[in-house]
């Protein structure tokens, strides 16, 4: 039973400690989509999209008002499109645009599954798609794209990192002129979770349902003030702090989750704790780490420091190793 104390302590999150539903994320499979024919797996692609997700902005912008909870993004994560690249063959960038006109249609911030899961190597269509992705994300506007390229359980497929670092530069030179958006656009995993909802990392996984919605809140600022109120706790105790303060930020994302579900018809999949940074002030993991009891996180003068110190270290490993060698740093 949620009493008062708990609905004025959700209005004080959210009024004073940047507490908000950072998306609702609709996860649909397209695997009913390939086709050998690219063009019709386009055509397939686009009308699924449009038909499962033609509500969702519209259900989160009413839960939004009802409840006055803000429900910042509304996003849609599809089939790793790999996948379907390995059916058709054909340009991948056609997926791409198909994706991104979908998104426009039904009014969503995002879509990602422009991705391929390479971590033990490439199956048809991720070669393909993987060398597409600077294209791909610098013609198309709400279209973004991940790859998996390691595991704990598989290890790293260093070919996959090669191809990766050559790919998040040409990203950035195709998108120069507008703040290199495609390389932001664009996430590089190892181990990657197959129900993320956050953006530019969101794939739908296979495992999943058919349509299910998801729900990412933000809650460093939350998190921040919670254990800003007790400095003298000792780690243990800022453990359990943080876990119940967690637990409070993810019990309005539940709510969000479950109205929206009924409201579309379609399951609820997960609620998903971020502690992603927000342009607010105060609002991020840094701040968390800073009031724990780091001196500071971030920032050019502290790198410089822990550079010099790394050069100095090796500088006097080198002179004990070769007492003759004089090294200056």
């Amino acid at each position: 039973m949620i009493n008062t104390y708990d609905i004025l302590e959700t209005i004080r999150m959210i009024q004073d400690e940047c507490l908000d539903v950072r998306t609702t994320t609709m996860g649909i499979s397209l695997l009913d989509c390939g086709d050998s024919d690219i063009d019709l797996s386009c055509k397939k692609i686009y009308e699924k999209i449009c038909r499962k997700a033609e509500k969702l902005v519209e259900v989160g912008e009413g839960i939004e008002k009802e409840y006055g909870i803000p429900i910042i993004n509304k996003r849609v994560s599809v089939t790793p499109i790999a996948i379907l690249e390995g059916i058709s063959g054909g340009d991948p960038v056609k997926y791409a645009k198909t994706l991104d006109r979908a998104a426009k249609t039904i009014g969503v911030n995002f879509i990602g599954g422009y991705s391929a899961l390479v971590q033990k190597g490439f199956a048809a269509g991720d070669l393909e798609l993987i060398n597409s992705i600077p294209e791909a994300l610098s013609v198309t506007e709400r279209l973004c794209s991940s790859v998996n390229i390691g595991s704990t359980k598989a290890g790293i497929n260093l070919d996959a990192v090669k191809l990766m670092g050559q790919n998040i530069k040409k990203c950035a030179e195709l998108t120069k002129d507008d703040n290199c958006i495609a390389a932001g656009k664009l996430v590089v995993f190892c181990n990657a979770p197959e129900d993320n909802p956050f953006m530019a990392g969101a794939f739908h996984g296979v495992s999943e349902a058919d349509c299910v919605i998801n729900v990412g809140v933000s809650g460093p600022g939350v998190v921040r003030s919670a254990v800003s109120k007790y400095p003298d706790y000792s780690i243990n105790e800022i453990a359990e702090l943080i876990k119940k303060t967690a637990f409070k930020v993810t019990r309005m994302g539940q709510l969000v989750g479950a109205l929206a579900s009924e409201r579309l018809g379609v399951p609820f999949g997960i609620v998903d704790l971020s502690l992603a940074p927000t342009p607010a002030v105060g609002d991020s993991v840094a701040h968390i780490l800073e009031e724990i009891g780091l001196e500071k996180c971030g920032g050019m003068k502290q790198l410089k420091r822990a550079a010099l110190w790394r050069l100095q270290a090796l500088a006097d490993f080198r002179v004990r190793l070769y007492p003759s060698v004089k090294t200056q740093v």
